[in-house]
Parts: structure tokens; C-alpha cells; sequence
């Protein structure tokens, strides 16, 4: 469907069937299943502010993944590429937020924001094979 192999560093293993055979959506879900993990202890009161704001975005990231493939033109694909980086970058927004207001232990930020920029960069590199 899309011009994508192993020489792009894309693939988990093997060969590319679906968008599931992408490390970048797999990471996309690592990072909204950490996302979901880290926020459970969240005050309460944050249930339908920082809590839920987090996890839709988190949730995003891998859904436009997948929507993309799913449009079949390439495009659009890079297109919700975008979205997802855009996405991302919401999600950061939010957990070092939540980092200042001691939500999170800056030991969980650090480690979301490893998180992040591995998956930034593999974003970036998909749409760069993607050319």
C-alpha cells in the first residue's frame, strides 16, 4: 500500500500488512497505555479536566496512525501524521503541567518525555520515507 520496508526502519518484524506492524504505532500505544497508567493517580477532582484531556490525547496519537493507513492515499497519510505529532506535543504539554502541579513525580516525566521524543522521532522518520 505505502513504499515502506525494512530499509526504513518502520517495521517491527517482518513485513508491513497493516498499521499494526509499525513500531511507531506500537509505541503510540506503549505511550497512551503509560499515559493511562501515570494518571490513575490523579486527584479525583482532575477526572474530567487533566486526566481525561491526557489520555484523549494520548489515545490520538495511535488512532491517526491508523486512520492514515487506513486512507490508503499517501497524502493523507501524512497528513495524520501530523496530527499525531501535533498530538504529541499536546500530551507533553500536559504531563509537565501536571509535573508542576505534583501530579506526576518528576521521575514519571522524565520518562514519559524518553517516551515522547522516541516516538517524535520515529513520526518524523515515517514521513520522511513516506516522500
Amino acid at each position: 500500500m505505502y513504499p515502506l520496508g525494512a530499509e526504513h526502519g518502520v517495521v517491527a518484524e517482518g513485513q508491513i500488512r497493516s498499521y499494526r506492524d509499525l513500531r511507531v504505532w506500537q509505541e503510540g500505544m506503549n505511550l497512551a497505555e503509560a499515559v493511562y497508567a501515570a494518571t490513575q493517580s490523579f486527584p479525583p477532582d482532575e477526572r474530567f479536566g487533566l486526566t481525561s484531556q491526557l489520555r484523549r490525547a494520548s489515545v490520538s496519537v495511535p488512532s491517526n496512525i491508523a486512520e492514515g493507513w487506513g486512507r490508503g492515499a499517501t497524502g493523507e497519510y501524512k497528513q495524520f501524521l501530523r496530527y499525531a505529532r501535533a498530538s504529541l506535543r499536546e500530551i507533553e504539554t500536559q504531563w509537565l503541567l501536571a509535573g508542576r502541579l505534583g501530579f506526576l513525580a518528576p521521575e514519571a516525566v522524565a520518562d514519559l518525555e524518553q517516551r515522547a521524543d522516541r516516538l517524535g522521532r520515529q513520526l518524523l522518520s515515517l514521513m520522511q520515507a513516506l516522500r
